[in-house]
């Protein structure tokens, strides 16, 4: 880019000229600081206040009714929504509810026991650790195996290098779609396609994926995956997580937290357990109501913006953020760690400095709020619904005056 369009003027003329542009004041926003971790929680729609004090005034006024007149179907009705605006997957195919860790650890093991003949579970040691943890556990619980992929810190999982450590005795193979650290998007169908070959299940961790690149489950034959809701999806703090499981495996599935709400006629309250059909035997206990109607109001924000047009201003900040940081941070020692090629890049930008964690700290103080991530990464947070272009610049601009 030219030096004129690296100023602070061209970004105010970006936001002029933003498509999205009217999205950002149905955020409540601090005025007095420049948000850039979006990546890790998104901000407040002003929907969801007014959303939930709808709930909470029902729960006061109508008290258990409120689980027959629309509670109890929030998990699938809200995932089909999910669905269909953001993961490019047919009704019927996921449910919302839990954690992300508890949803990896249902989908895991189910994973595992439909693959009964096959010891070794396939993942990458640059995985976001959640993962990393559950899969250890449930690998040394059932005398299974785990194979690491060495990837790099500022990539990751490559097709070519997945097949050539998958086979006969491949299970279960996951990675996260978008690196946690370095944003780097994986190439979803050629991975699936390698995996699928092997006779193996392909299990995607979609959290820094899902409300900020377009996905196509159903399309690339995803297999399963799980995500969390309070980042691009801006459902907020503990928001629940939400697993997909491919139509075509569900009756070949069993998930194994046995509760009650996954049980076939749960009022029945009958002796054993019969799994109900479809994504409702994915299901374990109550749903939270509360942060179900909260998950509610930040989809269906991405899907009046179209995940097309989050994605192009995604890319957007992305780029100006890195010729920014080439341009005013490169000579003051400070690497981009993100992958170039748009393509392969998700919404935030990893920059490197062997100081990034005592940099992060001073930025925050100064109400730029961004993050660190282990061993050296500052994490510039570009949600495309809240983040302006004068952002991006204006937190370049107090890194460099931190560095100089």
């Amino acid at each position: 880019m030219s030096t004129a369009l690296l100023s602070r003027d061209a970004a105010v003329e970006l936001d002029a000229s933003d498509p999205l542009r009217d999205f950002r004041r149905r955020f409540v926003i601090a005025p007095d600081v420049v948000y850039l971790d979006g990546n890790s929680l998104g901000c407040l729609p002003r929907a969801t206040s007014e959303r939930l004090e709808r709930l909470v005034a029902q729960w006061g006024q109508r008290g258990v009714r409120g689980w027959d007149e629309g509670w109890l179907e929030l998990p699938l009705e809200v995932g089909d929504r999910l669905g269909s605006a953001v993961l490019g997957a047919a009704p019927g195919q996921v449910a919302i509810g839990d954690s992300t860790t508890v949803c990896f650890y249902k989908l895991v093991c189910a994973a595992l026991d439909a693959r009964p003949g096959r010891r070794q579970i396939l993942t990458d040691l640059d995985n976001f650790p959640t993962d990393r943890y559950v899969l250890e556990g449930v690998a040394r619980a059932r005398g299974r195996e785990l194979v690491w992929l060495r990837g790099d810190p500022g990539g990751g999982p490559e097709p070519e290098e997945v097949a050539s450590l998958i086979g006969p005795e491949t299970a279960l193979v996951t990675f996260s779609h978008v690196s946690y650290r370095s944003a780097h998007v994986a190439d979803m169908a050629a991975v699936n396609a390698a995996v699928g070959e092997a006779g193996a299940l392909m299990l995607w961790d979609l959290s820094h994926s899902a409300g900020s690149v377009p996905l196509a489950l159903d399309a690339d034959r995803v297999d399963l995956a799980v995500g969390c809701t309070y980042k691009y999806l801006n459902g907020g703090p503990g928001a629940p997580a939400y697993m997909y499981v491919r139509r075509q495996l569900q009756g070949q599935l069993r998930q194994p937290i046995w509760g009650w709400l996954g049980r076939r006629d749960p009022f029945q309250m009958a002796p054993g357990y019969e799994a109900a059909e479809g994504m409702t035997g994915f299901l374990s206990g109550t749903p939270p109501v509360l942060a179900l109607a909260a998950v509610d109001e930040g989809v269906r924000m991405v899907a009046e913006a179209g995940i097309d047009a989050v994605r192009a201003k995604g890319v957007a900040l992305t780029e100006l953020a890195i010729a920014l940081a080439d341009a005013r941070l490169a000579q003051l020692g400070v690497s981009v760690v993100s992958p170039r090629d748009p393509a392969r890049r998700g919404a935030h930008v990893a920059l490197a400095h062997p100081d990034a964690r005592e940099l992060c700290a001073d930025l925050i103080a100064t109400g730029v709020i961004v993050d660190f991530r282990r061993p050296d990464v500052i994490r510039f947070g570009l949600s495309p619904l809240t983040t302006r272009f004068v952002d991006v610049w204006d937190g370049v601009e107090a890194l460099r005056r931190q560095l100089g």
